[in-house]
């Protein structure tokens, strides 16, 4: 059986209450099963919180912003072990989401689909 450790959700309603603007552009299309499945935004994943992430299909979105430039080698270790824990990460920068968000929606919808499959 494996050991039940409690979750920081209040770090993680922290995070949800200080959303970036991209992270709440994203959410526009990601709330309310948007792309036909349930995402939950700043989900503890282990020691990680994901930024977005759908349970039944084990994906995480990120979003990178300054912060992930300041230590890459912390998003390496965090994707290899989300990707240890059975994980799919697709990553997009914050660029990217305010630029054209219905884009970087239409890539998640793309891999949602590959992962039903």
């Amino acid at each position: 059986m494996p050991d039940w450790q409690p979750r920081n959700t209040s770090r993680a309603r922290e995070l949800r209450n200080a959303a970036t603007p991209a992270e709440r552009r994203l959410w526009e299309f990601l709330g309310r099963s948007g792309l036909g499945v349930k995402f939950s935004r700043q989900m503890p994943v282990g020691p990680w919180f994901a930024d977005f992430l759908c349970r039944e299909l084990r994906l995480v979105i990120e979003l990178d912003g300054h912060s992930h430039d300041v230590d890459p080698d912390r998003d390496v270790r965090r994707d290899a072990d989300l990707k240890a824990r059975g994980y799919h990460v697709l990553h997009f920068t914050n660029a990217d989401v305010m630029q054209d968000a219905e884009a970087v929606a239409r890539a998640i919808q793309q891999e949602i689909e590959k992962l039903r499959r």
